[in-house]
């Protein structure tokens, strides 16, 4: 594999993880367990299968790739123009719609108040909380914020090498590299993951890594498992022979994440889960090093699948790599609305989940159509804006991006 190879099968994974998070948000109201706004009363322990596997991989994994996209970035770019196109792409996303979609949020919440309360808004209610540091409501925006402590923390890496002229960081980092990424990959990183999970004193098993959803200080396990994905993906940049390292073993990594996966998944007390923390100081530390196992082998195994079986360009998955941002960004309040809208209807779970899906991905990708790639907002949050048109074959070229 070759530096200048797009990693296509990658690209679609990132943005797989993204829109699977439609499916995430969309389980939860059909979760055996009042751990929702919109709890319907078609549940299911399926829905907490769903929810379980997918929270078990999916930030993991598009931090690992939004490393190695970010170093290959950084490289091409120089760092002026990296850090540019971050705030303007990712600072932007944040700061720009935050401002749109908690409102949203805000109206769906108080729209299904409503509903509890016959039909109007409660004038007896407890007052917002305050906006501090602590309260600060990121949502679902929230890996926006983290990005940004990593794209920071990691300028602040690159001047402090700069001075490196002999080369000696790059190659303790292209050795790290080798010593971490192999088959016994899990294994290795998961001993700070779990030392984080045992020493968080509120952690549950069922829901893994806690969503650093509030507050603009992340909690010590996210930082860990996110920023140690980070950093795995920057040193894959450098070698990239050990993507095919990965590729090769990722049959021992799907089998590993599987047994572990189901052997976490008992210790969380099953599909109908347990939510409370672990008080039992062994039984943390077993679950701990379970679910971290399971975790980054699940990662690994999927970062394999995906340079094996999708390493070639498909318009299709290209598509919907473009428009998973735009769709993450603007689902969770469409998702919450369907839910409400569906309450009433007395269809199986899984038909009530199957409707909020696809239609919030009908809405969402409209919407990214005629809204957002071919115009000035994919040009802000895509970095490039698609023309109606294809030119005509005999038209002077576009310039390069």
């Amino acid at each position: 594999m070759t530096v200048t190879d797009r990693l296509h099968g990658l690209d679609a994974l990132r943005g797989g993880a993204l829109l699977l998070g439609v499916v995430l948000h969309a389980s939860m109201a059909y979760i055996p367990a009042p751990i929702w706004i919109a709890t319907d009363a078609q549940t299911s322990q399926g829905a907490s299968l769903v929810f379980f596997v997918i929270h078990l991989f999916r930030m993991t994994t598009f931090f690992l790739i939004a490393g190695l996209f970010g170093e290959l970035m950084l490289g091409r770019m120089g760092w002026p123009r990296f850090a540019r196109d971050r705030l303007n792409r990712v600072g932007g996303g944040l700061f720009g719609m935050w401002w749109v979609v908690f409102p949203a949020i805000i109206a769906v919440l108080l729209w299904k108040v409503a509903i509890d309360n016959g039909g109007t808004l409660p004038t007896d209610g407890p007052p917002p909380p305050p906006l501090t540091l602590e309260t600060f409501p990121l949502t679902h925006l929230w890996f926006l914020w983290v990005l940004l402590i990593f794209y920071v923390t990691r300028l602040a890496l690159h001047a402090l090498t700069a001075f490196d002229r002999s080369g000696r960081t790059g190659r303790l980092a292209d050795r790290i590299a080798g010593a971490v990424v192999g088959p016994w990959s899990p294994a290795l990183l998961a001993a700070p993951l779990a030392f984080a999970f045992w020493s968080h004193p509120d952690w549950i098993v069922f829901f893994g890594v806690p969503t650093p959803d509030t507050g603009l200080v992340p909690n010590a396990v996210a930082l860990t498992t996110f920023g140690l994905a980070y950093a795995v993906g920057a040193l894959l940049n450098r070698r990239r022979d050990l993507l095919d390292r990965i590729k090769g073993a990722w049959p021992v990594f799907a089998v590993v994440a599987v047994a572990t996966g189901a052997a976490a998944l008992y210790l969380a007390g099953g599909l109908g889960p347990r939510l409370e923390p672990v008080i039992d100081p062994a039984m943390k530390a077993t679950s701990a090093w379970t679910y971290a196992i399971a975790l980054w082998s699940a990662t690994f195994a999927l970062v394999g699948l995906a340079l094996r079986f999708a390493s070639r360009h498909s318009p299709v998955r290209r598509y919907l790599a473009d428009a998973s941002y735009w769709v993450y960004i603007v689902h969770l309040p469409l998702v919450m609305a369907a839910q409400v809208l569906l309450l009433a209807q007395p269809w199986p779970w899984f038909a009530k989940l199957a409707a909020v899906v696809a239609g919030v991905m009908a809405v969402s990708l409209l919407s990214y159509e005629l809204l957002v790639r071919h115009t000035f907002i994919g040009s802000w949050l895509n970095g490039r804006r698609v023309p109606w048109r294809k030119p005509h074959p005999d038209a002077a070229p576009l310039p390069a991006e």
